[in-house]
């Protein structure tokens, strides 16, 4: 692969980071480089995957976190 774009300004434009000034050379790079534009499509089905991850804890853990709580006295 020629790389014809820094690793993080690709990075950068999948997270919409970059100033709309450099996105008219990016977008040409993508276009006459398929490994680059295969690296840009790989790095936005990672961020697709990555923000559907759940944050929350299961039911269960929170439950367990939540009885263990319960075993030291209320200060008042």
């Amino acid at each position: 692969m020629i790389q014809t774009l820094p690793y993080t300004t690709l990075l950068r434009y999948v997270y919409n980071e970059l100033p709309a000034s450099a996105l008219p050379e990016i977008e040409e790079a993508l276009q006459h480089d398929p490994e680059l534009a295969t690296a840009c499509a790989d790095l936005l089905l990672a961020q697709r995957t990555l923000n559907a991850l759940r944050y929350e804890p299961r039911p269960a853990v929170s439950a367990r976190i939540l009885e263990y709580s319960r075993t030291f006295p209320a200060s008042r």
